[in-house]
């Protein structure tokens, strides 16, 4: 099949990157929440998943590649957690959702796997969402 990448510029490649590997269709992206709309769409329309082969993150401090969902979101907080518009006095507006999807890729968890384990760990009140997309830690 053909490769249906999009290059948001000329020569630098899109920071993120996700791939069907049962379609071949790999979709690239400047916004990693945006690689999760696609596999929404995707994954209603032929029930595959998909992959993250490019993830461009920015880690204030290191993650240990050991560490479950829960633990990712509360690494991620300080460094992408913060609303950039709001004053740090008021709590955390989340990370955002694809944001854990591309940390995750690299502990080798596809994006449905990613999404279902953070629905599991919801459950457990270990993660609450303060805003759509968006995740933070108890």
């Amino acid at each position: 099949m053909p490769n249906h990448t999009h290059h948001t510029h000329h020569s630098q490649p899109a920071p993120f990157v996700a791939t069907c590997p049962d379609c071949e269709i790999e979709r690239s992206s400047e916004s990693a929440t945006e690689l999760v709309a696609f596999y929404r769409r995707h994954h209603g329309h032929t029930g595959h998943d998909i992959v993250v082969t490019r993830a461009d993150l920015e880690f204030g401090a290191a993650l240990d590649a050991a560490d479950g969902v829960a633990a990712v979101v509360d690494g991620l907080d300080a460094r992408y957690g913060v609303d950039k518009h709001d004053s740090t006095e008021s709590g955390t507006a989340g990370v955002p959702i694809g944001i854990v999807v591309a940390a995750m890729s690299e502990r080798g968890f596809t994006v449905g796997e990613t999404l279902e384990e953070i629905a599991d760990v919801r459950m457990t009140g270990a993660l609450y969402e303060p805003r759509d997309d968006h995740l933070a830690a108890f």
